[in-house]
């Protein structure tokens, strides 16, 4: 049987959202509603039972100036987590609107991970503020997280856990779990430390359970350890995650001092972040762009790649320049190139995008590098010859040109050639250089195919034609 409070948050979450898992605008306009008539009684009644995400997702749906004033009137019954729930952007118009003294109090409340995720993009004259409101333990932790690198293990964990000493037994251990009031909510094993604070080890709950009491604890202890370090990439830290299938591991300093668990939960979080970040690079769009961004920082972030495939584009605009000649006696020919280019950059796209990815997981490497470059080549071939066929019958039935069909053929397997080098070679290179290939790969991968593709079309058509 179901608690009254649980029915009441399932009603709540199904009146949120419709069979396709969208927020129900008649919800959101009843939320509004009382937002703009201030009252919060029927507020807590909507949203009261919620869970951070659901609330996180509302808060999106709502116009941006009645967002501040739904935390305002939520009171202390607003949930701060629910704000590591929205975008950067409506975050910080969120945050700008309270009073310091209600943010510290909100993230008081939070575990260590996610108050600094609420802190780490506000100005730094913002977070001192707010930050002294707080109580100095909490401050002092808070402060040091902030001050890891941006996407590493140290702004990623929380800095609440369970250590004790290797002396303990098995009972003394339990007897503190029991009767400690200010431990993590959700643990899954305790940490053994030495008296200098560095890690020894680790004990699975379900283990410790079924051990006497007498047993020390340094008889338990796990020694295959997975500890990252505070400044490890979250990245390397997921991908740790997923080969060993963790669900918590140790945060270590440079002394090997244990500071603090990244727990599944934000490992989830980074994988999102991570493959949302690739995708957006891969078209050109700048990896920290959100939904909710405004229209001129958006155009910005997009304009620096739109100028440089301009330029490129004259580029490969300027092979056909050295053909006028041809393209006026055959117009055919400027019929027919751009498919012939077309078809080499989305061949192109398709070998970039495995490149990219598997540079971005390590799984292309030195040792691999050759049998995959082969193995595009091989299928850039097979492709070439299978289009050149269809493209080739096609052209010469549509122009009542036999001798095109073969021009085109011959240009489809160059270019789909070039297309499965360009793909693999360029995204390799900008490795090479310390320049990230998701971002910068299309624009130069286009370029070659369209370059190859342009040139190859009308240099065999020149000579074909030529010789005949």
């Amino acid at each position: 049987m179901l608690e009254e409070k649980d029915v009441t948050a399932a009603v709540s979450a199904d009146a949120l959202r419709d069979e396709d898992g969208a927020v129900r605008a008649g919800f959101v306009e009843r939320v509004a509603q009382a937002i703009a008539t201030e009252n919060s009684a029927t507020l807590r009644e909507l949203i009261g039972d919620l869970h951070q995400a659901d609330v996180g997702d509302l808060v999106e749906a709502l116009d941006p100036e009645l967002r501040p004033r739904l935390v305002k009137l939520m009171g202390h019954d607003f949930d701060f987590s629910a704000l590591t729930e929205v975008d950067d952007t409506v975050r910080e118009e969120i945050l700008d609107e309270l009073p310091p003294a209600a943010v510290a109090e909100g993230v008081r409340e939070l575990d260590s991970d996610d108050a600094v995720a609420i802190l780490a993009d506000l100005p730094k004259e913002e977070q001192t503020e707010i930050l002294e409101q707080l109580p100095p333990p909490e401050r002092v932790a808070l402060a040091r997280s902030l001050l890891y690198p941006e996407n590493s293990a140290g702004r990623r964990m929380q800095t609440e856990f369970t250590a004790v000493p290797p002396v303990w037994t098995v009972g003394r251990t339990i007897d503190y779990l029991r009767e400690t009031s200010d431990l993590p909510d959700r643990f899954w094993e305790i940490y053994v430390v030495d008296p200098a604070g560095r890690l020894q080890g680790t004990v699975a709950l379900d283990r410790l359970l079924r051990t006497k009491r007498p047993v020390p604890i340094a008889e338990l202890i796990d020694e295959e350890l997975h500890p990252v370090r505070v400044t490890d990439d979250q990245e390397d830290v997921a991908r740790l995650f997923e080969h060993y299938d963790l669900v918590a591991t140790p945060v270590v300093d440079g002394a090997d001092r244990l500071v603090g668990v990244v727990t599944f939960d934000d490992i989830v979080d980074v994988i999102e972040q991570e493959a949302e970040e690739d995708i957006r690079a891969l078209g050109g769009v700048g990896r920290e762009e959100e939904l909710s961004d405004p229209v001129l920082f958006v155009a910005r972030g997009r304009f620096n790649w739109l100028l440089v495939n301009l330029a490129t584009a004259f580029l490969a605009s300027s092979v056909l320049g050295l053909f006028e000649g041809e393209l006026q006696k055959m117009v055919a020919l400027a019929v027919l190139a751009p498919i012939v280019a077309s078809q080499g950059g989305n061949a192109a796209t398709q070998t970039m995008t495995v490149a990219v990815r598997a540079l971005a997981t390590h799984e292309l490497s030195s040792a691999n590098v050759a049998r995959l470059v082969l193995r595009e080549v091989l299928v850039g071939l097979v492709n070439g010859l299978a289009f050149a066929v269809i493209t080739g019958v096609a052209a010469a039935a549509w122009f009542k040109v036999p001798d095109l069909g073969v021009v085109i053929g011959l240009a489809m397997i160059c270019n789909l050639l070039a297309g499965a080098l360009g793909g693999i070679l360029v995204p390799l290179a900008l490795h090479r250089f310390h320049a990230d290939p998701a971002i910068s790969s299309g624009v130069f991968v286009t370029t070659v195919t369209d370059v190859v593709g342009f040139f190859s079309f009308l240099g065999i058509a020149t000579l074909w034609f030529g010789l005949k």
